[in-house]
């Protein structure tokens, strides 16, 4: 029974790394041009700009509410995940073909709302996808498995960005039909996505998990935060990602507004992170199993706070492929690390509940922070803005350091 658990699993691993990587050509397409299309293309302001990163986790909110009450009556978590992922991917069909019936001033905002309500499967998608992985793949054989599966999906990534940077390149940045040639292969690729999809062996619980007393009983959200493991892990996150992502437009706005960023040099941007990230996952993945999970976040989560300081010192775009190269090396131990360690304090009995009610709260989290990005941008200056994001990051950096720490004190004791 063992040996046959094993062969699935390594099945599912390899089916997975398949379904991840053709998901990742759509997901590299549009997350890296959908701004510039948005901005250079539309000709969109600094509010749609800010939209574009905060409607999407308004609808998250929402989506997670309804998903996990609809994933706990759920027997098959995989066709769940099955059918969410078709929804969303049909939104980068309707992306593409939405300049041909609506024009003018309103289209940015159409776009925005477009990529905003694609959320809504998305979330669906990504909450059934991460309660089913960690069935399907043991405690075990996690952290070699997502550092292999980062590294595959990277690399992926990375061509799937280089490829569309440079053929955009020979094109007039407000020339609309590149772009969406670019949408619709997404499209295209997403029916290999979900064949991959469908390849997982799934072995159905009989008994749904709890993520229907998250969604119908608001003071049982509450109760979550009595796991004390998760409520410190949930708190560093909240203050981690309100300073990660109120700078998420202003970097777009810098590179794109300020620096002058071409289709070329946004995939110079992204493809010098993910060279880093490929090189690097595995050594977060080693060195989180020799100095703790908790510890060692906060080391990528030190890397990640002085970004935005470093991006304003010059508007040179060699200079900013750098500092992308530099800041790839923490998003590969943030990305990581912050999955794993939500799988690690997730009991595994209502491991979809709590799930559910983290992606909840850093939905939130997500919807404020980028508006108030924009906000003090408008307030201050760009420079001051980033600055105030660089220390929000650190307040984070020094609660997991205090996390670590506490751990580390209990581990004794228990040796003791």
């Amino acid at each position: 029974m063992l040996e046959l658990e094993s062969d699935d699993a390594r099945y599912n691993e390899r089916v997975s790394i398949l379904n991840g990587s053709f998901a990742n050509i759509g997901i590299s397409i549009v997350s890296n041009f959908a701004p510039l299309f948005i901005i250079e293309a539309l000709h969109a302001n600094s509010q749609e700009v800010a939209l574009l990163n905060a409607l999407p986790s308004l609808f998250t909110i929402m989506a997670t509410w309804l998903g996990a009450l609809w994933l706990s009556r759920t027997v098959s978590k995989k066709w769940f995940c099955i059918r969410a992922t078709s929804v969303a991917r049909m939104f980068y069909g309707l992306i593409a073909v939405a300049p041909f019936f609506i024009h003018g001033p309103l289209l940015p905002l159409v776009i925005v709302i477009l990529i905003a309500i694609m959320n809504i499967p998305q979330s669906f998608s990504g909450l059934s996808w991460t309660s089913l992985i960690g069935d399907l793949i043991p405690d075990r054989r996690r952290a070699v498995f997502f550092g292999l599966r980062n590294q595959v999906l990277t690399v992926i990534g990375m061509v799937a960005t280089i490829v569309p940077g440079l053929i955009l390149q020979h094109f007039s940045p407000t020339y609309l039909p590149p772009y969406q040639w670019f949408f619709m292969l997404s499209f295209l690729f997403s029916g290999l996505e979900i064949y991959y999809l469908v390849l997982h062996r799934e072995h159905p619980a009989t008994h749904a998990d709890q993520a229907s007393v998250l969604v119908v009983r608001p003071k049982r959200r509450i109760a979550y935060l009595r796991h004390q493991p998760y409520r410190q892990f949930l708190i560093g996150s909240i203050i981690f990602n309100l300073g990660w992502q109120m700078a998420w437009p202003l970097f777009n706005i810098y590179q794109i507004q300020m620096a002058d960023a071409t289709a070329v040099w946004i995939s110079a941007f992204t493809v010098a992170a993910q060279l880093t990230q490929i090189a690097t996952f595995h050594l977060w993945g080693k060195w989180s199993e020799k100095r703790g999970n908790t510890f060692t976040l906060a080391i990528a989560s030190l890397g990640m706070a002085i970004t935005p300081i470093v991006t304003i010192l010059s508007k040179n775009l060699v200079y900013l492929t750098g500092v992308n190269l530099f800041s790839g090396i923490f998003v590969a131990g943030v990305q990581l690390l912050l999955f794993n360690h939500l799988l690690e304090v997730a009991p595994k009995a209502e491991r979809t509940s709590y799930i559910a009610h983290y992606n909840m709260t850093i939905a939130f989290v997500g919807f404020i922070a980028p508006e108030i990005g924009v906000w003090l941008l408008h307030l201050l200056h760009m420079d001051q803005t980033m600055v105030i994001s660089t220390v929000v990051r650190l307040v984070s950096v020094v609660l997991f350091l205090i996390v670590a720490k506490q751990v580390v004190k209990r581990q004794n004791r228990i040796r003791v």
